[in-house]
């Protein structure tokens, strides 16, 4: 393989739990007042984090937001993972036929990056190799993470390949100077991936071509 370690994201690329999240949060911020359907806040907080629709939300509707709203969506999105997530299409095949180090690097907390594996039977690949934003305190378009991720797992930015699905994600790993990647199963995010300088592919199958 070309490279000497691939560094995954979670939700979109190894665990199909973006469409769950979005409708939870969508589901919250209109109960406090917001416009924004479904579509739009998926195209706008695709990748982002809880922080920046709290910013946004708060603009919009002119107020603060109760202090327990991220508790109910960690409690409520919690609750769809355990019963909804499926691991992305082909990806765990792709895995198997890994011949390089790999691990995965996510902007959420590390109880729901083990949780959102667990439920998907993914969890064995990457047992004590999980960095979360959380633990270093940056979040994508940050390039920390990943930057810590391969320092951890021995490797210098140059060595890595990132798989990502967000413009955050493709912007922090080509900070950190990665190679970047970009699952863009939809065409509407195919442009916006390859815009922030990813190269794009549609399926896991067409992954290990590129990363060799």
């Amino acid at each position: 393989m070309k490279y000497e370690l691939i560094i995954f994201d979670c939700d979109g690329v190894l665990v199909d739990s973006e469409g769950i999240a979005h409708r939870i949060i969508c589901e919250q911020i209109r109960e406090l007042g917001s416009a924004l359907t479904l579509e739009e806040t998926e195209d706008r907080f695709a990748g982002g984090t809880l922080e920046m629709i709290i910013s946004y939300v708060e603009e919009e509707i002119g107020r603060p937001i109760p202090n327990n709203f991220v508790p109910i969506f960690r409690q409520r999105s919690f609750e769809a993972f355990e019963k909804e997530v499926k691991a992305v299409e082909g990806i765990e095949q792709l895995i198997q036929q890994l011949t390089k180090p790999y691990c995965v690097a996510s902007n959420g907390p590390r109880n729901k990056i083990k949780l959102t594996l667990g439920a998907t039977g993914l969890l064995p690949y990457f047992e004590k190799r999980i960095f979360s934003a959380y633990d270093v305190g940056k979040w994508k378009p940050d390039p920390t993470l990943y930057l810590t991720a391969a320092q951890k797992m021995g490797f210098a930015p140059h060595q890595c390949a990132v798989i990502e699905d967000s413009r955050f994600g493709v912007r922090a790993a080509m900070e950190a100077g990665m190679n970047v990647f970009g699952y863009a199963p939809r065409p509407k995010n195919a442009k916006e991936l390859l815009e922030e300088g990813a190269t794009i592919f549609d399926n896991m199958e067409g992954l290990l071509p590129l990363l060799k």
